[in-house]
């Protein structure tokens, strides 16, 4: 169905003289590639498209920001255990798993990255170190406009402006704001491999 429309579609816009530079202009060479075309099997992938910047952020946070395991994973907590979903190996679906809280807090804690490691990394004109002269001097070359100024504008402005949201509220009382009151030091450098990632401490008698 796709095909034929689209060919049809495409064969009204050669009698109205609307495809500039074709190639296959010619009446016989036109006819030519239009069974070809036909003769051909097309793939369709239609998916039904975002709703707009709210819907694509939320879309792309998913592996940009993705935690060790999901909210709706998370079935029930209490009495010192945490009962979650997992993957179900030999039945298939999906099956419930539950563990020690103490142990699941560690193996969550193993999915910080050290500090100076990031989850996302950039090469060429947009590395950290080089951005700030490659970049502009690419845009230069490339003849590209000038920068948006909403293109720079902080994550704060940004999820106000398009989800109308203040990402800074206090999610229990809704009515403070939160504010950085200390920065933990993380590790200077990644542990080796096999290495005790966190120091064995006595716990309070």
């Amino acid at each position: 169905m796709f095909r034929g429309k689209f060919l049809a579609a495409l064969s009204a816009e050669h009698k109205n003289g609307q495809i500039a530079r074709d190639p296959k202009a010619a009446n016989s060479h036109w006819c030519q590639r239009q069974k070809q075309l036909y003769k051909h099997d097309w793939v369709v992938y239609a998916k039904a498209p975002l709703g707009g910047p709210v819907q694509v952020l939320e879309y792309l946070s998913r592996y940009t920001h993705r935690t060790a395991i999901g909210n709706e994973r998370i079935r029930s907590t209490g009495e010192g255990e945490v009962a979650f979903t997992v993957r179900a190996k030999t039945q298939g679906g999906k099956r419930l798993h539950r563990m020690d809280g103490t142990e699941f807090v560690r193996r969550f804690l193993l999915h910080v990255l050290p500090s100076g490691v990031k989850r996302i990394r950039h090469y060429g004109v947009l590395a950290s170190a080089c951005m700030g002269k490659k970049l502009s001097a690419a845009r230069l070359a490339l003849q590209m406009p000038a920068l948006n100024p909403q293109a720079l504008e902080s994550a704060l402005a940004f999820m106000a402006r398009v989800a109308k949201m203040d990402v800074g509220l206090c999610p229990v009382c809704k009515v403070g704001h939160l504010r950085t009151v200390e920065v933990l030091a993380g590790a200077r450098q990644v542990p080796a491999p096999g290495a005790t990632l966190w120091p064995q401490e006595r716990g309070p008698p």
